[in-house]
């Protein structure tokens, strides 16, 4: 099974995406301040900008600022690769899910991201259970969830609507999931799952749309870039 190991943070940097929509908060080391005093003192080479940096990093799209003007092409393949990073997926499912895409009724882009949302590892993630999806994936992979009260280990699994996934009996016992909820207090559930966190569980109330995604998406552009 491919996984895409690339570092969380550059890629945001160079997709232009929040850190929170891949569940990661980064923060500036609690000594930054101090360090950035002595360098100054030391007559290091120093960025006036850091002088307003708070206790959280941001980030920003590389692009902003630039004259260099970007193809069409680049800003669909662009488009493309900001939601395969989202996910974590390879080149070959996803050109999956788009062909079911167009299959399916509607505007194969808001179809597109029903499916992606409706994976089981993103679900195990939207309702809380873990940091981030590639935590999520690793952690059904595992069999620690199960739909229906069945379990299921294959995290790009389907759910549909009046499914319910839970965290297994046997792992709801471990330290990793009794400090999980603590952990995600922070994170909006979607409206599309009904989220119970004492019973580590959550019911799809109906199929995700892409007013329920948490980042800006222009799936035309990948409509359009897989037309040609």
């Amino acid at each position: 099974m491919a996984v895409n190991k690339e570092p969380i943070l550059k890629k945001c940097r160079a997709l232009g995406i929040s850190p929170a929509v891949m569940g990661v908060n980064p923060r500036v080391p609690d000594n930054f301040k101090e360090k950035m005093k002595e360098d100054r003192e030391k007559g290091k080479r120093f960025d006036s900008r850091k002088e307003g940096i708070t206790d959280r990093v941001e980030f920003r799209d590389p692009t902003d600022g630039r004259r260099k003007k970007v193809s069409e092409y680049g800003t669909q393949l662009k488009e493309k690769q900001k939601l395969k990073f989202i996910y974590g997926m390879m080149e070959k499912p996803f050109r999956h899910y788009f062909e079911l895409a167009e299959k399916m009724e509607g505007k194969a882009g808001d179809n597109l991201i029903t499916l992606l949302e409706s994976r089981l590892d993103n679900v195990a993630y939207r309702m809380g259970m873990a940091l981030t999806r590639r935590e999520a994936r690793q952690l059904v992979g595992h069999g620690h969830f199960t739909v229906n009260g069945k379990r299921v280990d294959i995290p790009s699994y389907r759910v549909h609507v009046g499914d319910v996934i839970a965290v297994s009996e046997k792992s709801r016992a471990s330290e990793k999931f009794k400090g999980m909820a603590e952990q995600t207090n922070g994170r909006v559930v979607p409206l599309w799952l009904e989220a119970n966190k004492e019973t580590f569980s959550a019911k799809v109330t109906r199929l995700p749309n892409p007013t329920d995604i948490d980042y800006e998406a222009e799936t035309h552009l990948i409509v359009e870039l897989y037309s040609k």
